[in-house]
């Protein structure tokens, strides 16, 4: 069964650093555009990364609020996503959440459960 697995959030200091990890599997995870999201409470759930599968050159996209200190990756042998967090601010505080995207149906998608990351000063 299709599985996505966050883990990695945690409490950390402002100007701090976390790496968070995404598990997938029971897909065909290299045809996949991998992201990671983010929510906080009573606000939308918005984009933070991006990044395409092989085929379409594994190109990062960012959220400019994030863009300079956030760096996702992927490893397409373990089927692994990353989010290094840097520079952490109070703002990032949120529940993120990897996605997986077929981009040739678009409504080929799933969700991860989230993990949180709080960001204190």
């Amino acid at each position: 069964q299709v599985q996505l697995v966050e883990s990695g959030g945690g409490l950390v200091q402002a100007g701090g650093s976390l790496r968070l990890s995404c598990a997938a599997s029971g897909f065909n995870f290299s045809k996949y555009r991998m992201s990671w999201h983010r929510q906080s409470p009573g606000k939308e759930r918005d984009l933070v990364a991006a990044i395409s599968s092989p085929s379409f050159g594994s190109i990062e996209n960012y959220a400019d609020s994030v863009r300079g200190r956030f760096t996702i990756s992927r490893d397409n042998v373990k089927n692994m996503v990353y989010l290094e967090m840097n520079g952490l601010k109070e703002e990032d505080t949120a529940m993120y959440y990897c996605r997986a995207l077929d981009v040739n149906t678009a409504s080929g998608y799933y969700w991860g459960q989230g993990t949180q990351v709080t960001v204190s000063s």
